[in-house]
């Protein structure tokens, strides 16, 4: 343990009990040591790009190819990392409490891939695909530079499940959010 961290008494003894209510948030910095780019650090995506032009509704209806384009690229690289320790650790702790809830900002799916069965994605999981109008999950193709956006059966657009500026959160996603914090004996921030 690093001797720097002050863990206090209280956190330490509830944590050794496995019928603990135990609620972890995470952030960038759990996927960052993956080697996922970050929005707001030094070098950060949004320092290169516009988050005006590549993640909102209103960049979608204007230029849907170019935001699908963006997406893809993003989609890219998180294929090419792995789960870090933290993920898996965080695995194990689901395995371990008997009311365990893990609450993610991240829309990587690396919590997934670590063996974290049910993570709450407050931002959505970019590789999923949703409609844009009704919200139904699909397994669709992104559309290639010429070709259509892949549309629902409900007529809307096909776009990646994440949350853009201007959008809200998932209602579902931040009521069970809500109610795991409301009744955490342990409530950390990762």
């Amino acid at each position: 343990m690093d001797p720097t961290v002050d863990i206090p008494e209280g956190a330490i003894t509830a944590l050794s009990n496995p019928n603990c209510t135990v609620v972890i948030s995470t952030g960038a910095g759990v996927s960052a040591e993956s080697g996922v780019p970050t929005f707001r650090s030094a070098g950060g995506l949004w320092k290169t790009y516009r988050a005006e032009s590549l993640a909102t509704p209103e960049a979608f209806r204007d230029h849907p190819h170019v935001v699908w384009e963006w997406y893809e690229y993003r989609r890219g690289l998180v294929r090419e990392v792995e789960p870090n320790p933290g993920h898996y650790e965080l695995a194990r702790w689901e395995k371990h409490f008997s009311d365990f809830t893990l609450i993610t900002q991240n829309v990587d799916g690396l919590h997934r891939r670590s063996g974290s069965s049910e993570p709450i994605e407050l931002h959505g999981n970019i590789m999923l695909t949703r409609c844009h109008d009704c919200g139904e999950y699909a397994d669709v193709q992104p559309p290639g530079e010429n070709d259509d956006i892949p549309r629902c059966h409900c007529g809307g657009f096909y776009r990646p499940a994440v949350v853009w500026f201007g959008e809200m959160l998932p209602r579902e996603a931040l009521e069970n959010a809500w109610a795991a914090s409301a009744r955490a004996d342990v409530y950390l921030s990762v």
